[in-house]
């Protein structure tokens, strides 16, 4: 199986992004946590990026407030996709919102919810489904109890 990478830019985003590894454990999913800056240490950003692969991760999930530019430093060292959770570290996480979801043409981020680092889990767990069966069905059951306890 895969290993998802959950980055983020402060050792004070993991309880946002804490969802993000209990949803991946939920479904099994390897996951390596790292705190990686792109402005207060690029250049180990850009070397865990452009390495990720090697290291046998899949997906990278990039937490970040504020300027938020740690997605798009990791989507534009890689080529793996990448999905930015917008943290609410001011201004109710528009910024990093904003930040995240503005990505110039060729470097796609895909971006979740502020503070949505659950969902970003689970957009991996689906990218990863598409070549693991037995993902893909734990999956199928997680929607289903989804619908179940949404219908009573």
């Amino acid at each position: 199986m895969n290993k998802v990478a959950i980055v983020m830019g402060s050792a004070k985003d993991q309880t946002k992004m804490q969802a993000a590894g209990d949803i991946l454990t939920r479904f099994g999913v390897e996951y390596d946590v790292r705190v990686l800056s792109a402005h207060k240490s690029p250049d180990a950003a850009f070397e865990f990026a452009a390495t990720a692969a090697d290291q046998g991760f899949s997906v990278i999930i990039a937490g970040a407030g504020k300027a938020a530019h740690l997605a798009g430093a990791m989507a534009a060292k890689s080529l793996l996709p990448v999905i930015g959770v917008p943290l609410s570290a001011s201004l109710q996480g528009l910024d990093a919102l904003l930040a995240t979801v503005q990505m110039p043409t060729g470097i796609p981020v895909a971006t979740v919810a502020v503070d949505g680092s659950a969902n970003a889990a689970l957009l991996a767990v689906a990218i990863l489904a598409l070549h693991e069966e037995e993902l893909a069905r734990k999956l199928a059951e997680y929607r289903d109890e989804l619908a179940e306890q949404t219908l009573g």
